[in-house]
Order: structure tokens, then sequence, then C-alpha cells
């Protein structure tokens, strides 16, 4: 099941917050829940992605991201991610999730993801994203100019470009 209430919590928090810049960190501080966890009890795979689904969310609406998609009639989506787990996020316990842009292409937008709990990583993920409208994606250049934001392209690091050149490798379908 979806976490609605965690994402009302977060958009919430988000609208009120301090904007944040596109090469800042948002954290967000969470619990561990029953209904989080698996039978081994730890946070379920699963929904890591699903919080860091509102990592990504909080960034957008403070950085402004979404409110210029909206406006346009874009919507965020997801569009590939590679997940490491290294420690389990153990139940009734807090955590905190880190998000950060790492950068751009042409298209697409890459996030950073990491779980920590005890100041240990628990889990981290390289997520592409992007705004799509109607008639398909939007470039990357054109969400950043529509945000009123001066034009911000860092190098993506290396790991992140082999990342990459691995998934244009994979077949087509």
């Amino acid at each position: 099941m979806y976490p609605y209430l965690r994402l009302a919590k977060v958009i919430a928090t988000a609208l009120l917050g301090q904007p944040i810049e596109l090469d800042g960190v948002s954290r967000l501080q969470f619990l561990v829940w029953p209904l989080d966890i698996d039978i081994y009890p730890e946070m379920n795979d699963g929904r890591h992605l699903t919080i860091m689904d509102l990592g990504r969310a909080d960034f957008a609406i403070r950085s402004g991201i979404l409110k210029a998609g909206r406006e346009r009639g874009w919507s965020l989506v997801a569009a590939g991610a590679s997940v490491r787990f290294r420690h389990r996020l153990a139940p009734l316990r807090r955590f905190t999730l880190a998000t950060r842009l790492l950068g751009r292409d042409d298209r697409w937008f890459y996030f950073l993801h990491e779980t920590v709990q005890s100041v240990r990583t628990c889990s981290s993920a390289l997520v592409r994203a992007g705004l799509r409208s109607k008639d398909g994606l939007v470039p990357a250049k054109e969400v950043i100019g529509a945000a009123g934001m001066p034009e911000w392209s860092p190098e993506l690091p290396a790991w992140v470009r082999t990342w990459i050149e691995a998934e244009e490798l994979r077949p087509k379908e």
C-alpha cells in the first residue's frame, strides 16, 4: 500500500520549507513502521524505493521543478533505478533519507538517494527521472529554464556515466 499519509506530510512540509538549490541536499526523517517490514524483519526492498519517491517529491517541490511542471501540465516520472542494499533498516527505528541531484544530461535528471540509520548507509539508489508532457519527455534544460533557474549542468560522476552507457546496451523492448 502506498504511504499516502507520509506523502501528505512530505508535501506539506516541503511547501512550508526552505527552497533548495539544484546542488542542495534534501534530508527527510522517517520511522520504519510495521507495515514497512517484511518477514526478515527489515524494511522491505520495495518500500525503500517508495520512500525514495518521497525524497524526489520533496526535492522537486522545494527546488521549484514541480511547480514549473504542474503549470505546464508536466508530470514527474522515474525511468530507471539501480539500488544497493548494505544494511537492514530495523523496525521501529528512525532513519534519514538524503536526496541529491547529481546532474543531468539532455533528457534526464539523475538523483542519488541514501538511507542512513545510526550513521551508516543502509541503502542507496541512483534514479533517472524526468518530466513528461502529453507530447513526451521534456528536455532537462527546458525544465530548468521553466523553473526560472540559471543553466545548470554539472559533469556527471564517472560511475553514473558508466551506468547510463550500460543502460544503452540493454535490448530495447
